[in-house]
């Protein structure tokens, strides 16, 4: 009898209206804790993917640096590269210089009317 009253009495304890308190503010508590996690994990999943992303960009980069530095170990690499750079010829060729002509006279702007200027316009 004596072993059924204890048990009777841990029931009553478990059910007192402050041990659902502190309960219900325990189970708020790792809600919340939760809820917080999952927007951090989200968070971390974005820049995760910035991440890859940055690295494959780094990779191709890194793939076009070394073609460039193997083609610039060549001769041929080298002639082409000082090409570009200062616009020199071999000897016996020649350049060839475009030059814009600055008289190009443009059109003059159109003018907009409003809407009396339309209906002048549409009978003449």
């Amino acid at each position: 009898m004596r072993n059924f009253q204890q048990k009777r009495g841990f029931r009553n304890i478990l059910h007192s209206r402050p041990f659902l308190v502190l309960f219900g503010i325990l189970i708020f508590v790792f809600a919340y804790g939760v809820v917080g996690f999952m927007s951090k994990m989200q968070a971390t999943i974005e820049k995760r993917k910035l991440v890859e992303n940055k690295v494959i960009e780094l990779q191709k980069k890194k793939e076009t640096l070394s073609a460039n530095i193997a083609k610039l170990q060549t001769e041929s690499g080298v002639e082409e590269s000082i090409r570009d750079k200062f616009g020199l010829a071999k000897e016996g060729e020649g350049a060839i210089i475009i030059v814009e002509d600055k008289n190009v006279s443009e059109a003059p702007p159109k003018k907009l009317g409003g809407f009396f200027s339309f209906f002048i316009n549409l009978f003449k």
